[in-house]
């Protein structure tokens, strides 16, 4: 996919002067050129499928708006709304319009004027395959986002014109068609693409059994937790996957920062399929996003809770944990993912704005020694610095100037911090991880036992692979019992509790919680009152909200506590646009009663 814009555009010029070739003229009406010579060979089928890339999520636009902002509406994160989340405080309204309708059916309806096309194409059966299979892809993804979002839609089989009016017009597809669609697809797709895809980085046999592991465990949980029955399908699918791949990858990258702070994931063990960014010709804003007044996103306490000590002990049971109450002891020996997930607490000294130097107090320095040791000087080395080189003195940083700051908990995020860039603005590019084994190992932990198959051998095949990374004592299966974590949810088995852990801290940020949240049932986490850092009033010159305004205490940035999670938000509301078309499609059940 490099350079990928600049490829697409050349080529589908050089594509637009050949159809405009005398020849081509003769053997097609000019209004029906496009159809008629798009997909009349290999290589004019692979210009128009290169567009199909930019749906799947990667960095641009930064992160608002993207796949980060999914997490505030859950437990684990926090944007800095005074008011809280939408979502969580059930002040959702049915919208009356929504590209999460509109996007993903314009896109399918281009997927599908391709798979019309396809059999009228000069090319052999199997490419023929090949590309049906890529298209596939692409129409399951969209598909599955729609259904992840409202549950069943209208199922689109073929391009839809003005004169389909029983589809225009017709009723919503039930959520077991549409979920038997994908799986259907999907499954033809991994058995007919080409196995090495279309080179270097495009969608193979690997990334559609990403996306099956992924949808598998989504969708058969959401059957399970929801009551709707035959989850063990999509489950075993999931697994059936995810087996492939770990055979595929049988070794991770043993940097977990660099998975998402490199200038290029060609060749990281553990890659599946990645967005590729250069300097100069194809940048986004995201580290910027992080370095700047943009710093909008916290991690709740709850979350930094997740992160293990390195013992393989919750804070709550090991005697590793040194409390809340020094900012040092908080994280000392704690799994190293914690550390480039949040910035590490420090102080300095500073004698200019991009100048400075130790004061001399030895723990305010502790977390110096350690960055150096686990990272680099180009990724997430201290003191944090913003986007032009300017000089942070302390962490958590509540008082200084707008950028690099924490808006709402204390615990600022900085997973995608990295310093590839520093001294110029938005004009970052390291590379995209869009999927990789780190969650494909969680999607098989977790199926597996959601079929009654999970034991050390599946454990140590992956939890203990990701664990790793973080310096992190192994999991040893027969010592989780309810006494593992005190604070656990006694609903959920221990076991399962602790795979769900090892989710949360390994794709903190990633965009995963709140659906998981969802398929698992569990909304109710969320309207738990959010709390960050225990602070002290009198370290900071700026006015603190802690909780119940006491002089120290756990900040609680919204204040009062959510109301309990509404069975029918489980679902989104339709936009109300196409329920006015097509009154057929039928609101969610509850929302057109607001």
């Amino acid at each position: 996919m490099k350079y990928i814009q600049n490829i697409t555009i050349s080529l589908l010029l050089l594509l637009f002067a050949a159809g405009c070739s005398e020849e081509l003229l003769n053997l097609a009406p000019k209004d029906e050129l496009s159809e008629a010579t798009a997909f009349a060979s290999y290589n004019n089928v692979k210009v128009y499928a290169w567009g199909f890339y930019e749906a799947l999520p990667a960095y641009e636009g930064g992160i608002s708006g993207q796949e980060m902002m999914k997490d505030v509406h859950a437990d684990l994160m926090q944007y800095s709304w005074a008011t809280g989340s939408s979502y969580l405080w059930n002040n959702e309204n049915i919208p009356s319009s929504s590209n999460n309708w509109k996007l993903p059916y314009k896109r399918i309806r281009r997927v599908n004027i391709m798979l019309d096309n396809l059999e009228g194409s000069d090319m052999s059966q199997e490419e023929k395959d090949h590309w049906r299979s890529v298209g596939l892809f692409f129409r399951s993804f969209e598909f599955f986002r729609l259904m992840t979002i409202y549950g069943g839609v209208p199922w689109l089989e073929n391009e839809v014109t003005d004169a389909d009016t029983e589809i225009l017009y017709g009723p919503r597809n039930s959520r077991d068609e549409v979920a038997a669609n994908i799986l259907r697809d999907l499954e033809f797709a991994a058995a007919n693409i080409m196995s090495d895809g279309d080179g270097v980085n495009t969608i193979n046999t690997n990334v559609v059994n990403a996306l099956i592991s992924r949808f598998g465990l989504f969708e058969g949980t959401w059957r399970k937790y929801h009551n709707l029955g035959n989850h063990d399908q999509y489950l075993n699918a999931s697994i059936t996957a995810s087996e492939k791949l770990i055979s595929a990858f049988p070794t991770l990258h043993p940097n977990f920062d660099e998975m998402f702070n490199s200038e290029s994931l060609e060749g990281i063990n553990g890659v599946i399929l990645f967005k590729r960014y250069v300097e100069d010709e194809m940048h986004v804003l995201m580290a910027t996003n992080f370095r700047s007044s943009n710093a909008s996103w916290d991690i709740t306490r709850k979350g930094i809770d997740k992160f293990l000590c390195k013992d393989g002990q919750t804070v709550h049971n090991s005697p590793l944990f040194g409390g809340y109450t020094d900012k040092y002891a908080e994280f000392r020996n704690r799994d190293n993912r914690l550390l480039y997930t949040t910035t590490p607490p420090y102080k300095v000294k500073k004698t200019g704005s991009q100048t400075w130097e130790h004061t001399g107090v030895e723990s305010d320095r502790e977390y110096f020694y350690i960055m150096e040791d686990i990272s680099n000087p180009l990724l997430k080395t201290l003191p944090d610095l913003n986007w032009s080189g300017n000089v942070i003195a302390e962490t958590p940083n509540f008082d200084e100037a707008g950028f690099n700051r924490t808006k709402s908990t204390g615990y600022r995020i900085w997973k995608h911090y990295n310093q590839l860039n520093t001294g110029r603005s938005s004009a970052d590019f390291a590379d995209a991880p869009m999927f990789r084994m780190g969650e494909v190992l969680l999607n098989y932990a977790e199926a597996k036992f959601e079929v009654g198959s999970f034991n050390q051998t599946v454990a140590d095949a992956t939890i203990n692979k990701l664990r790793v990374r973080g310096d992190v004592a192994p999991m040893e299966v027969s010592e989780i019992d309810a006494n593992f974590d005190p604070t656990g949810d006694t609903s959920v088995d221990p076991v399962l509790f602790e795979i769900r852990r090892e989710r949360a801290v390994e794709l903190m940020g990633e965009g995963f919680r709140r659906e998981d949240l969802r398929r698992w049932k569990k909304m109710d986490y969320g309207t738990v009152v959010k709390t960050g850092r225990w602070v002290k009033q009198s370290d900071y010159t700026s006015t603190l909200k802690i909780q119940n305004n006491e002089a120290e205490g756990f900040i609680q940035h919204v204040p009062g506590t959510p109301p309990a999670f509404p069975e029918y938000y489980y679902l989104y509301p339709l936009p109300s646009d196409q329920i006015v078309i097509n009154p057929q499609l039928e609101q969610n059940p509850s929302w057109d009663q607001q």
